[in-house]
């Protein structure tokens, strides 16, 4: 039987002689006059791409969110659901703008929002929704936008796991009123840290864009600044990188649906086990190929990855509910979220797993099952 000579990571990207090649040259040649060429060729590419019309490269997924809150003016006294399931960054960009984030269910297949608690959770002092595409699965757009329209919210994805999926053929990231996505390391295109503002109105995104810009007014020179903005900048050299990712986009999902495939054909039918979902109005690009423990083990969540950790396999928890955390710790009844939370466990799903790699882990997993059941 195959045996690992080191960890099985997680996560980790496929950098090919393309990437290398634009930020080699981005290097020799991306400074004075051509200090930007990289960028405005990748947010043209991203927006084609998605099919939206503006596109702002930023530092990290965290900025691209800050900036469309901002730029939706929410602020002191305003509230912004979420679901309780997704990366702090979620929440806490709301607590930058001094607003309350409010915390809901999740579906118990998707994991993403669930719209029925959204919807119950809207009070006068709800400004928007960030519905977030968790571990690549889109959330129920059509359903969250229908309520969103009928209390005149705006809609914020919160994208950074989802580059590729679709809803209804539409990709995440095109379905809102803004949108943001994540290049983090982990993340199916990579640029090491960085992120991406997405948006069709133009207002919203001009406005972004002077906030992003360190409130300057450019018309009165390089140095006039009319308010205290921010700077969320993507350098010339992670957007080379970011523009070769970009161009093999489509082969980087083909692999993570197919590793996930390799997983479920193995685990897919084991009781007491459920997997990521893909509805039938969305494509899941699976960032993440991830089990939810239902059945009773001798042993906890924790102590199951601790033992695969022990074999040589790397795995992370999901997210913790937000309700749990210190900063927002609050009494919230939102029993799937806690469960998916609290069960979870995110499986290596790197690019470039091999097959032998993922029969290797589905058998570990079978084994530690098998061996701690009730």
């Amino acid at each position: 039987m195959y045996k690992p000579k080191k960890t099985i990571l997680t996560a980790g990207p496929s950098i090919t002689s393309k990437e290398i090649d634009y930020v080699l040259d981005a290097v020799k040649n991306g400074w004075n006059f051509h200090f930007n060429d990289y960028v405005e060729k990748f947010e043209q590419a991203f927006a084609k791409y998605l099919g939206v019309k503006h596109a702002m490269t930023t530092s990290s997924g965290t900025g691209a969110l800050h900036l469309s809150l901002l730029a939706m003016g929410i602020g002191e006294g305003d509230e912004v659901i979420l679901p309780e399931i997704s990366a702090v960054a979620s929440a806490n960009v709301v607590t930058y703008v001094r607003a309350k984030p409010i915390f809901v269910d999740v579906e118990k297949d998707t994991w993403c929002i669930d719209p029925q608690s959204f919807r119950k959770a809207i009070t006068k002092k709800t400004k928007a929704v960030m519905p977030v595409h968790i571990y690549g699965h889109p959330a129920n757009m059509g359903e969250i936008n229908k309520i969103a329209k009928e209390s005149g919210l705006f809609v914020l994805e919160d994208a950074c796991p989802s580059l590729g999926a679709t809803f209804e053929g539409k990709k995440t990231g095109s379905l809102g009123d803004m949108a943001a996505f994540s290049f983090q390391g982990a993340k199916i295109v990579v640029t090491g840290e960085g992120g991406m503002l997405v948006t069709n109105n133009s207002k919203l995104f001009e406005k972004a864009a002077y906030i992003a810009d360190l409130g300057r007014d450019r018309k009165r020179g390089s140095f006039w600044h009319t308010l205290i903005g921010y700077k969320y900048k993507m350098s010339n050299l992670q957007a080379a990188l970011g523009l070769g990712q970009l161009e093999r986009v489509e082969s980087l999902i083909k692999r993570k649906r197919r590793i996930f495939e390799w997983y479920y054909k193995k685990l897919g039918s084991i009781e007491g086990l459920s997997m990521n979902t893909e509805k039938p109005w969305s494509r899941n690009v699976y960032w993440m190929s991830s089990i939810v423990i239902d059945r009773k083990l001798s042993i906890t969540r924790d102590e199951f990855m601790k033992e695969l950790k022990s074999r040589m396999i790397d795995t992370r928890p999901f997210f913790f509910p937000f309700s749990m955390l210190p900063m927002y710790k609050t009494n919230v009844d939102n029993p799937v979220a806690y469960h998916v939370g609290l069960k979870g466990v995110n499986l290596p799903s790197g690019v470039n797993l091999t097959k032998e790699e993922v029969d290797y882990i589905s058998a570990q997993i079978i084994d530690i099952l098998n061996k701690n059941s009730l």
